[in-house]
């Protein structure tokens, strides 16, 4: 989620881009295209060459941003599911922390991708404003919307153009979650009733951070783990 554009916060997301080899680096061939200073835990496997480039580059400073909008996803969305928790709406905060997982996954794809490009991940951890678990799926739409329809796009872009395939790749995972999200998120608010009542489980591919409410999704290879 980003930051820059999601609510004070949510404008914190932009990345970077790598060569031809960068699938390869990246390593998160699973999925279909698919506190405070946060300590980097990398979901991709580590990277055994280091690719010779700027760190001030357009998709370096993009990642950083888009790392950075990640990790104060993270941290809002946990906020989020425990006030769903107190209010009731099992299932809203079921989603809130699968998404959450899914934000810290992209996090820790873009630090990797960042760091394979000789640059530093940084992060600046705002305090989330927790509303009501209604206001709070409003302001989650609208900042996943944005990542959806401008900022991922346009890294995606950004990096196409350098031939950053590594960044376009972690992007591209991040665009598909965010994406599905938007979805989840509008549904859960326009169904509060029912998912008060509901208590089903949501499912997080570790790869991409693609988000399902059905396990047996052919969106990631690798087992899906569950969000309750």
């Amino acid at each position: 989620m980003d930051f820059t554009k999601k609510v004070p916060f949510f404008n914190l997301k932009t990345v970077a881009v790598f060569g031809a080899t960068s699938l390869t680096i990246l390593g998160l061939n699973g999925c279909i295209p698919q506190t405070p200073v946060a300590i980097v835990e990398p979901s991709v496997p580590t990277v055994a060459t280091q690719v010779n480039t700027k760190p001030e580059s357009t998709t370096v400073k993009n990642l950083i941003s888009a790392y950075n909008g990640e990790s104060n996803a993270n941290i809002m969305y946990l906020a989020f599911a425990q006030k769903a928790d107190g209010e009731g709406y099992k299932e809203v905060g079921s989603l809130f922390r699968a998404a959450a997982r899914a934000e810290a996954i992209h996090r820790d794809n873009h630090a990797k991708v960042i760091q394979a490009m000789g640059g530093t991940p940084k992060n600046n951890i705002a305090t989330p404003i927790v509303n009501s678990t209604a206001e709070n799926l409003t302001q989650a739409i609208k900042g996943e919307s944005y990542e959806r329809d401008t900022m991922y796009p346009d890294f995606i872009k950004e990096a196409k153009q350098s031939g950053n395939q590594a960044a376009v790749q972690t992007f591209n995972y991040a665009l598909e979650a965010e994406t599905g999200h938007a979805k989840l998120y509008t549904t859960a608010k326009n169904n509060l009733a029912s998912w008060k009542q509901a208590n089903r489980p949501l499912y997080v591919c570790p790869v991409s951070g693609y988000t399902t409410l059905e396990a047996n999704s052919k969106n990631c290879s690798q087992p899906f783990e569950k969000s309750i």
